[in-house]
This record gives structure tokens, C-alpha cells and sequence, in this order.
């Protein structure tokens, strides 16, 4: 089992910076691709960026492109994402989760999730 905790979150006016992580225990994630996702109210949770376990492969949603990096420590067991220029709409509830499994940008692949931590961005 993995456990996958999330910190780092908070209140920032537009323009800020937050650097969310998310450390992960249980057993080693180095193995494992490690995703962000975020869920605003009343909206669905959406994917905003993935990263592979050998940091071979990163993706991010569109509206993240330009402005977040993921990025992991796997001595560390710890994942994380650097948002700048934070936007109202970039709030939500943001979620790290981990998967083996093979289309990292699915989230229905991710196996582990942590309990979120909470970003509001004010305008």
C-alpha cells in the first residue's frame, strides 16, 4: 500500500506562487508515474500534470503549461508542483496520486490517492 500526503496548499492572491508536495509512504513510489490533479466546487476533478517514474515523460493540461512544474524526488519519496502565476480559476482542491500503470494521463489508471490539500487563489 502506498500512503500520499498532500501539503503545501493555502490562500494567494493572483500572480503568487504556492509549491504544493506530496510525500508518499508506505513503500517507494520511484517506480510509479505521480499525478496532480484538482477538483474546483461543483466541477469534476481534472488532470493537470503527470510525471513518469523515470522522469522520462511529463505532461500537462493546457491551462498549466507555461506555469506549474512537476517535478519528483525519488531519494526523497516525494513529488512536487511549483504553480506560478496562480489564477482565481486555478482554485480547487489538488490531489497527488500514483499509478503503474501505463497511460499516466488517464486518471482512472491511478491507484493511490492522498486527501488533497486546498489552493485559493483570490483575486
Amino acid at each position: 500500500q502506498v500512503q500520499l500526503v498532500e501539503s503545501g496548499g493555502g490562500l494567494v492572491q493572483a500572480g503568487g506562487s504556492l509549491r504544493l508536495s506530496c510525500a508518499a509512504s508506505g513503500r517507494s513510489v520511484s517506480s510509479y508515474a505521480m499525478g496532480w490533479f484538482r477538483q474546483a466546487p461543483g466541477k469534476e476533478r481534472e488532470f493537470v500534470a503527470t510525471i513518469a517514474w523515470n522522469v522520462g515523460y511529463i505532461y500537462y493540461t493546457d491551462s498549466a503549461k507555461g506555469r506549474f512544474t512537476i517535478s519528483r524526488d525519488n531519494a526523497k519519496n516525494t513529488v512536487y508542483l511549483q504553480m506560478n502565476s496562480l489564477k482565481p480559476e486555478d482554485t480547487a482542491v489538488y490531489y497527488c496520486a500514483a499509478t503503474d500503470g501505463l497511460d499516466i494521463r488517464r486518471m482512472g489508471n491511478y491507484d493511490y490517492w492522498g486527501q488533497g490539500t486546498q489552493v485559493t487563489v483570490s483575486s
